[in-house]
């Protein structure tokens, strides 16, 4: 396995294993040469990073995963008994994202999607993360009380940087979006040198250039005259609970990168959870420097420019409460 696994004390309950990993679609491999300059073409191919992210996934003997563009990897995943759910992208995109889990571990009860273009998120000039979020946060709790006040845990590549808003909001719960400039919601604007240390309301400071229209802060909040986001789950992030390396974590405990392409080193992957469940350990992502010798991501042993998060989730256990 990659890295050093950092630990907390096992807690009391029985626990999962959980991955996630964006796997790098084929079509957008090949619609982005700019960002894969410095990978030799051999690395870019399918049917190669195929196999080594079957490997990869294969060692960490995990009960349930979600990764972005895993349908071409149904077959093998179904031999090594997974069964998964797939929801493709709308208009003109190939790819799309799945869920897998052990059969013999787990059964499905309900599953839904949501199509973001049903919100009139079409093109990236209207597909605010502040919006997908909070669909997304919205429809997690509702199911969450639907079915007992289950726990909730919610995965991906969230296209957001640790020092940005977005971020904020995931993990107090609320966000006044005029105190942010719209452009800089999700905080990816850091270049390739990792800036590690700065401040979570560093992006904040700044002076708002792209302020927020009437209509945009309609689609952001889903009200009229509020600047105010909110959501009723309770997260936590499941790096955030294991105390780390400093050549792997920044000064806050997220990991330093999980994506490295010739435009971006960053952190935009993250597994959240509510507070039903512990972290018991979580996969070191590679060091920075590490990562820098490869020249870019994918490499001769990487399959994605994304690196899988992997954690050990463990349910609370209140029986000595009763």
């Amino acid at each position: 396995m990659r890295g050093d696994e950092g630990r907390v004390p096992a807690a009391v309950g029985q626990s999962v294993i959980f991955v996630s990993y964006n796997i790098l679609g084929v079509e957008n491999a090949s619609k982005h040469p700019d960002l894969y300059s410095n990978v030799p073409p051999k690395f870019l191919d399918w049917d190669r990073r195929k196999m080594l992210l079957c490997k990869e996934i294969s060692q960490y003997n995990c009960k349930h995963f979600e990764v972005d563009r895993f349908n071409d990897l149904d077959n093998p995943l179904q031999k090594a008994g997974f069964k998964g759910i797939y929801q493709a992208r709308t208009g003109e995109a190939c790819d799309g994202c799945a869920i897998f889990w052990k059969s013999e571990l787990f059964t499905i009860l309900h599953q839904e999607n949501m199509e973001f273009q049903s919100f009139g998120l079409r093109n990236n000039v209207a597909q605010f993360c502040v919006l997908k979020i909070r669909l997304f946060l919205k429809k997690a709790h509702k199911l969450s009380q639907e079915w007992g006040n289950i726990p909730v845990i919610l995965a991906g590549d969230l296209n957001s940087m640790p020092q940005s808003a977005m971020y904020q909001f995931l993990a107090s719960s609320e966000l006044d979006l005029q105190l942010h400039d719209r452009r800089r919601i999700s905080g990816q604007i850091c270049p390739l040198e990792y800036q590690a240390f700065h401040s979570r309301n560093n992006y904040a400071a700044r002076p708002l250039k792209n302020r927020w229209s009437n209509e945009e802060l309609m689609l952001a909040t889903g009200t009229g005259g509020v600047t105010h986001l909110r959501h009723d789950l309770k997260l936590c992030s499941a790096y955030l609970g294991v105390h780390g390396s400093c050549r792997t974590r920044d000064n806050y405990g997220e990991p330093l990168a999980t994506s490295y392409h010739s435009k971006f080193m960053g952190t935009v992957d993250y597994i959240w959870h509510t507070q039903e469940l512990v972290p018991v350990r979580v996969l070191e992502t590679l060091p920075v420097d590490i990562l820098r010798k490869t020249g870019g991501l994918p490499s001769k042993n990487w399959g994605s420019d994304h690196l899988a998060l992997v954690c050990e989730l463990a349910f609370m256990d209140d029986s000595n409460e009763r």
